[in-house]
Formats: structure tokens, sequence, C-alpha cells
């Protein structure tokens, strides 16, 4: 195929109508975005900023010292290049807990030695030196099953979890979006947002975890390790999290304390071992041996602290009291460095920075940089940053209609987040505005013959964008190559520096610098739903 990109983008034209109203033509300075996209493409440094906030400050637990150190280093960097008004924004409410590992080994010892691949949960407690145990598996279906282990754990590593099925994958781990799945999304509609919170999931089995748990704390167990478990294909990869907080089903969410806050209760040590050597310990126990296991958990709790995120800006001129803002999430989980979710999207955002800075261009409107912290807990800091700076919603349940907006909302044009990994674009969620679909068509039309073409009405969830989008403010993501993300990635310990592609993350990082231009400098504010 020749022209696949063009192509799909002609045909999409044809079946999704509702970008075709007759509108003022957008116009673009193709000069300007020729420029950008030879100093994003040829000059590039969005991958020593990617190593710098990776295999050097990464990972980046929310209020660690990793976070910390990436956040020093992102807001010297936006300093050095001339970026103005630089700044460490603090949430109104306190965050919790910091929390990094300081030394971890669990080994099996017998009935056959044997390093295990491993991990502790975030906000994890440790333990003294390294301890050498009888591992018990709670071997459970039924809460009267817990009879059988009283009085058997204590000085016990326990086996929480039931193994992980592990099976041959056939498939490969990454892909790019084809030509087919791109012309779906171009023709879909709009899929309205449902309201509240729903849990599909039965109280029971809520039971009778929470009673494992207390069964195990009751009893003074070392340590709990569970098998990584996952829909997505093991070999090895790990799926890591917090710690759990056990509470009984019954508890409301809003009275149950996360692992990060200063007055969690007191936990056990977690761990999370892969599938493939958690499954050997269940077989090897259940064919009658006897399990012995050492683990060394050394861990490192900082002071309770306000979560915050790193601000900066270019500012405008005529214009300079309206905002163009672009963004990503600089927090991320603690198993790998936290390159695809999400070190990616921020060094693409510093990237975009550096960019306009290097062309010495001067935006009629400012344009903001937003690294947000506090994304993998709930969105807090961009949920926080849009509540103090643009509004929030009143109500809180379905359909979100009570809205109270700031005057500086009115002032605000348009938000751009990258936060799907690292795969090249290919085009972005209207997130149902469908005014807006006309202008971001004109400006793809320089990147069409690199893929990015696609525009869909249709939604997408779990990033910061959400926090504009929740009242009323154009915020969108890239649609985005999932490359390894869903399959290896994501919150996983193989989120490392190797598995990102040079050559998307430039191209993404031209793109959000040229879409940025282009929204500080039209004559008007991006149209709203």
């Amino acid at each position: 195929m020749k022209k696949p990109f063009t192509s799909l983008l002609t045909l999409a034209a044809l079946v999704a109508p509702f970008f075709l109203a007759a509108q003022t033509v957008e116009k673009i300075d193709t000069a300007m975005v020729s420029k950008i996209r030879n100093e994003g493409m040829n000059r590039s440094q969005v991958m020593d900023i990617l190593s710098m906030l990776t295999d050097i400050h990464g990972p980046r637990l929310t209020n660690s010292p990793g976070y910390k150190n990436a956040a020093n280093y992102a807001k010297t960097t936006l300093e050095s290049w001339g970026v103005q008004n630089v700044y460490f924004d603090t949430w109104e409410e306190d965050f919790g807990r910091g929390w990094q590992l300081k030394k971890f080994s669990l080994s099996s010892l017998a009935p056959a030695y044997f390093p295990m691949i491993a991990y502790p949960k975030a906000w994890s407690p440790g333990i003294k030196g390294a301890v050498q145990a009888e591992a018990v598996y709670l071997d459970i279906s039924k809460e009267e099953d817990l009879k059988k282990y009283e009085g058997k754990l204590k000085g016990k590593i326990v086996m929480f979890s039931l193994p992980t099925p592990v099976k041959p994958g056939f498939k490969p781990d990454a892909t790019r979006l084809s030509d087919s799945t791109l012309l779906v999304m171009a023709n879909a509609g709009v899929v309205e947002a449902q309201g509240g919170r729903r849990f599909s999931s039965p109280q029971e089995p809520q039971r009778l975890a929470y009673a494992k748990w207390a069964l195990c704390q009751k009893e003074g167990a070392v340590a709990v390790i569970e098998a990584s478990s996952s829909f997505r294909l093991e070999d090895g990869t790990l799926t890591v999290a917090a710690a759990t907080v056990p509470y009984p089903a019954e508890t409301p969410f809003s009275k149950r304390v996360a692992a990060y806050k200063a007055n969690a209760p007191k936990i056990l040590p977690q761990v999370v071992v892969s599938a493939e050597h958690y499954n050997r310990l269940v077989r090897q126990i259940q064919k009658g041996q006897t399990v012995k296991l050492e683990l060394a958990l050394e861990t490192e709790f900082t002071p309770s602290a306000p979560g915050y995120n790193v601000i900066g800006e270019i500012p405008g001129t005529d214009l300079k009291d309206e905002v163009v803002m672009i963004g990503a999430h600089l927090d991320s989980w603690h198993s790998g460095t936290g390159t695809t979710d999400n070190a990616a999207g921020s060094a693409v955002m510093l990237e975009a920075i550096r960019i306009l800075k290097t062309l010495g261009v001067s935006p009629r409107r400012t344009i903001r940089i937003a690294l947000w912290g506090g994304e993998e807990q709930g969105l807090l800091g961009s949920k926080s940053y849009v509540k103090r700076t643009y509004g929030e919603r009143l109500d809180r349940a379905y359909p979100y209609d009570s809205i109270r907006v700031t005057p500086a909302a009115g002032k605000f044009s348009i938000y751009l987040n990258m936060d799907n990994g690292s795969g090249r674009f290919r085009g972005i969620y209207l997130q149902g505005n469908e005014n807006i679909g006309n202008i971001f068509r004109v400006w793809f039309k320089p990147f069409n013959k690199v893929g990015a073409a696609t525009l869909t009405l249709q939604n997408t969830g779990g990033t910061d964008h959400l926090s504009f989008d929740a009242i009323g403010l154009p915020g969108f993501q890239f649609i985005q190559d999932p490359l390894e993300y869903g399959t290896r990635t994501h919150h996983t310990s193989m989120d490392v520096y190797d598995k990102a592609v040079e050559g998307d993350l430039k191209q993404n990082a031209s793109i959000v610098a040229a879409f940025a231009w282009l929204a500080a400098v039209r004559d008007e504010k991006m149209p709203r739903k």
C-alpha cells in the first residue's frame, strides 16, 4: 500500500458527515509547521529527556524521592530553555506519604533453590533482615475453609491468591492500528458516559478476601505473596500497584484509607510474584512438598505532604490572558521505570516546549505546560488544578450538568494530553465535540503521510484530559498506536526505556508543538461542545 493513510482519510471524510457542515475555512501557516517538524525530527532531544526521567529519576511514585527528583529535573530544564513562570503547583489537599524500595530479594530455598521474579507492592511495609520461612498456600474457596489454617500461619509467608493460568502466547505483543480499525473509529458516534460508580462483582468474594487478610494479620504472618494476575501474557512480567488495605465488603469507599495515607492502618508486607514462579510453588505444595522461602524487604516511607504538579509557560503577546495547555502525568508506578506510563508523554510535552523555544516563536496566546502528579491515584493533580483554576462539577451523579466555572475558564482555549503509551499519534479523540473536527482535520494535513489522520467522536477515558472535559473545557487525548502498552508495559515491570520507539516520540512531539502553536495563534479560541 503506497498511500494507506491518505486513502483512509478520504474514506473517513465520506462516511463521517458530521465534519462536513459549512464552516469558515481553517488556515494554517504551513511554513511554521515545517520549521517545527524540521526541528522536532532532525534535532530532537526527546530520547535524552526520556532517559533522564526513567533511567536516572525513575520510577516516579507520587510523592516519592524519585518523583521529587524528576520534578526538579523538569523544572530546571524548563528554566534553562527560558520558559517563564515555572513552579511547583501544590495541591490544596495532603496527598500522603512517599515510599521507595531500598532492598529486596525473594528466593525459594526448598524443595529446590531458585531466585524468584517478584516485586513488592507500593507502600508495603518492610521486614527486618532476611527472613527464612515456610510458605503456606491458602487453598480456600469459602470462609469455613479458614478454620484449617488457624494456628498455622505465625511466622509463615502466606501464598494468598489462586494460581494464575499461563498459556503460550500466539499473538504478537506489539501492534499498530490497522486502517480498518481507524476507519471504524472514524465512523463511530458519541458514546455517552454513564453516571455513578458501579460494581458488578458480588460482595461474597470481597467478604472472603477480607476474612483471609484478617486471619493472616491475626495469626502473625511474616508477609503475603500473590501471583501477578492479568488478562495479558505474563512471561515473567509483573503487574504491580499499591499495597492492599483490607476492609470489610460493606465499608463505603469514602471510609477506606489508602496505603499511602499517614493514617493508614497497619498492614502486612506484600509482594507480587510472577505467575510462572507462583504457580510452581503451588504445584510443589499440592504434591506434599514443604516450600521454604527467603525474603529480604527494606522499604522507606517519607513524611506525608501535599502532592504537586510542574507548571511553566511561554507567555503570549496580544492574547496573553488566553491559555493553550499541553500536558502529561509525571508520576508512575514503581516496578519498572515508568517509561510508557507516562514518562513518554512527559518527554513529548517537554520536547514540544523545547522546539517552540528553540524556534524563538512568540505565540499570541500563552502556551502552558503541565506535568501532573497523582494521576495513578485518580487524576488527583489535574483535578485539583482544574478545580482551583477553572471550576468544578457540583453534582456527583449522571448527567453531571451542574458546573461552576471561574472567569479564567472563559480565557481557556484547549488542553492536549498524551498518556496511552509511547506509540505514534494516529489522530485524536474528539470527546463528542462536533464543532472542532474540521479544525483538527486541517491541522493534521501536514502529518497525514506519516499516519496521523483519524478523527473520532468517541471518548477515551482514564487520563488527565478528563479533568478539563468534565467542566466543558476542550480537553483531548491523541489516538496512539498501542505497540506493547496493553500487552506488556502498562503498570508492569517491563515499563522501561527500551520499549519506547524514538521515531514515534519525535513525531508526537512535533505534532504537539504544531497543534499548540496553531491553537495559540488562531483568531478565535477553540470551539466547545
